[in-house]
């Protein structure tokens, strides 16, 4: 047996392990086996994948983890199955009126009553049991393909259990109650705009261009509904989710059918009143009529079916008496406010606390210490002040401080900005909140120092800035709570292996305001060391391609800084790189643009993009007039079409190879 025919056998094994594992815990809630051994199945699939690219199949979970950002994740698909919207009911009454029209029509009507998940709706399509198109709603008639990012969505089956020769089903993606809260304290640390609501949130989430951000987001899937299938036949709704489950599908979590309007409302009250126990959202409870053939014969009107109905919730709202408000430093230096109010039950839960967003926000409603607020949560999950019910007589509106409650420090507010911020970078308020984000995943990476360690160190005098980290005395965190000689020395070796960091996470991790990711990596392709960074003049600056005037005054103004000059030093001196590590071969490829597609030969696309940026061209996702080169290989799709269409060279790997070598 050659190599590549044990590659691919071993590769079949390994998916067919992952998959029901995936299986297992994505949709049965159970597992059999540790992480840490799924992550090494799934590394060894990988593995195999990368060297031999054609034993890359539609169904390989390697899908999951999100692949190499494409533009035409957001192609129109046609639906041959209108995806209808439904028609609200808000009280008792409308829902009988509802049932009296059902009957008009047909007799002996069989309901079924389940949970309407808060969610982004959409169609996933199967050609002989493999998952080939995924779609939105959009308007019903066309939405957009988003396969790509559905794919990561690890209870969307890749492969169903049986193969039939088409099926289509419809689905609504939600992010998780805990998942949508762990993002958002994730962008209040950082000073982002958060979430509102846990469904704008997996909208968003998944119309990323860049399917890892979709992977990333820890979204979840219930199907509700087939609206095309061939191989099989299927009579009603109760029976379609019932054999929904058999492929492999993870549907709706409950749904009974009932035989009398009565029952079915009183399932819709059930549902109500468990929805803040549910680990989702939902916005109503549904009843339909079980019956496909009596569906098709009460049909449609222009925008709902007649033969279902959604009752929706009506968010909960208190009044409650605001005691006081809290003003809260965050990362980067921004001063938050915070109601502090009377506690209500609202949702399920006691609440006694709602931020106030930003000095505008609370002229607008004309906020002031004991005043009674109108309270509901956002998304039935964050707390958020409405309206002032009743104004405390002669009380003043609420004003924002003019120095920093935590180091006292004047603040400021900069033309064009909500925020009010406090601009020391000693401030002992950001220290945590800089630290957490210095340490993370996408900065430093430093495995073990998370938020409570973190918390702890600081607590302990044992970090003052970012350079104490290269100088923990281990000894003293071995002697902390719940630590010990090994996680000591685990934290020692992950401190150690973040100094060999590329200088680009460095840039990142330094916490500058708007510098992302994106724009650490271009400053330290352009001048590849700190120091050379750090003497760069705002014209060098302005000179990146998609670096703006305050992007650019924003790393002025950081390295102008004392204190960020004397912590560059330290962390220097602690020998932390301070070069970018990719190496820069010539100028060849300077305002060049490239756009890669297909299945390349001998190389991944990974490796022909390093190469590029060797010889400091870039790559790009999408192909367009500013495009300079399409490299294509197998497969190419689209994009090569586009590219001829406007006339973009179109180039092969080997004519690639020639122009690196020449």
């Amino acid at each position: 047996m050659t190599d590549f025919e044990q590659a691919a056998k071993r590769a079949e094994e390994l998916r067919a392990q992952l998959n029901h594992h995936i299986y297992l815990y994505y949709v049965l809630n159970e597992n059999e086996i540790e992480d840490y051994e799924y992550d090494k199945l799934m590394r060894e699939l990988q593995g195999i994948e990368e060297k031999y690219p054609s034993l890359l199949t539609p169904d390989s979970p390697t899908h999951r983890v999100g692949g190499q950002a494409d533009s035409n994740l957001f192609a129109s698909v046609e639906h041959r199955v209108k995806m209808e919207s439904l028609q609200d009911a808000f009280s008792e009454s409308e829902i009988r009126d509802f049932d009296t029209r059902v009957h008009s029509v047909v007799d002996d009507v069989l309901y079924v009553a389940e949970p309407k998940i808060d969610g982004l709706s959409v169609s996933l399509e199967y050609v002989d049991g493999v998952f080939t198109r995924g779609s939105t709603r959009g308007d019903g008639v066309t939405g957009e393909d988003i396969t790509a990012n559905l794919r990561t969505v690890r209870s969307i089956p890749l492969r169903l259990k049986e193969a039939l020769p088409f099926i289509e089903v419809r689905g609504e993606v939600y992010m998780p109650r805990k998942t949508f809260l762990e993002i958002v304290r994730e962008q209040e640390l950082n000073d982002e705009k958060p979430f509102k609501n846990p469904r704008n949130a997996a909208a968003g989430s998944l119309r990323q261009k860049d399917p890892k951000i979709t992977a990333s987001r820890k979204l979840d899937i219930f199907v509700f509904n087939v609206q095309q299938i061939e191989g099989k036949t299927l009579t009603g709704h109760k029976e379609s989710l019932d054999y929904l489950k058999e492929l492999g599908f993870k549907t709706i979590p409950f749904y009974h059918r009932y035989d009398n309007i009565d029952d079915a409302l009183k399932e819709v009250q059930r549902i109500g009143s468990i929805r803040y126990t549910l680990p989702f959202d939902i916005d109503g409870a549904v009843i339909k009529v079980d019956s496909f053939a009596e569906r098709d014969v009460l049909g449609s009107t222009a925008k709902f079916p007649k033969w279902a109905v959604a009752f929706k919730y009506p968010p909960e709202e208190k009044e409650t008496v605001l005691k006081d408000i809290e003003v809260n430093v965050g990362r980067t230096g921004v001063l938050t406010p915070t109601a502090v109010f009377e506690p209500v039950q609202l949702a399920g839960t006691t609440v006694s606390r709602a931020t106030l967003h930003n000095e505008d926000f609370i002229r607008e409603k004309n906020i002031a210490i004991g005043d009674t607020v109108v309270i509901r949560k956002a998304g039935d999950i964050i707390p958020e002040v409405l309206s002032v019910s009743v104004h405390r007589e002669n009380a003043p509106i609420y004003t924002m401080p003019r120095e920093c409650p935590s180091c006292h420090s004047p603040v400021t507010r900069e033309p064009g900005e909500a925020a009010i911020r406090c601009n020391n970078p000693d401030c002992p308020a950001q220290l945590l909140r800089m630290l957490i984000h210095f340490c993370s995943r996408d900065a430093m990476d430093i495995e073990g120092l998370g938020e409570a360690l973190l918390e702890v160190l600081v607590e302990q005098g044992l970090l003052h800035n970012a350079a104490d980290i290269y100088r923990l005395d281990y000894e003293k965190i071995a002697a902390l709570e719940r630590m010990g000689k090994k996680s000591a020395d685990n934290l020692k070796k992950a401190v150690e292996e973040s100094k060999k960091n590329d200088l680009s996470k460095l840039i990142y991790a330094l916490g500058i305001r708007h510098i992302g990711q994106k724009a650490g990596a271009l400053l330290a392709q352009r001048f590849e060391t700190m120091d050379a960074l750090i003497a760069a003049d705002r014209e060098a600056l302005l000179s990146i391609d998609g670096f703006g005037e305050i992007m650019a005054d924003a790393v002025l103004e950081f390295f102008a800084l004392p204190q960020s000059r004397t912590l560059i030093d330290d962390l220097k001196a602690a020998g932390v790189n301070m070069r970018s590590q990719k190496v820069i071969v010539d100028d060849r490829f300077a305002g060049k643009t490239f756009v890669l597609t297909g299945t390349l030969p001998t190389m991944t696309r990974a490796e022909a993009s390093a190469i590029i940026e060797s010889f400091r061209g870039k790559t790009a996702s999408s192909v367009s007039k500013k495009t300079d080169y399409v490299l294509a290989g197998e497969d190419a799709g689209s994009k090569l079409t586009k590219a001829q269409q406007l006339g973009i060279p179109v180039i092969s790997e080997k004519e690639f190879t020639e122009m690196i070598e020449k």
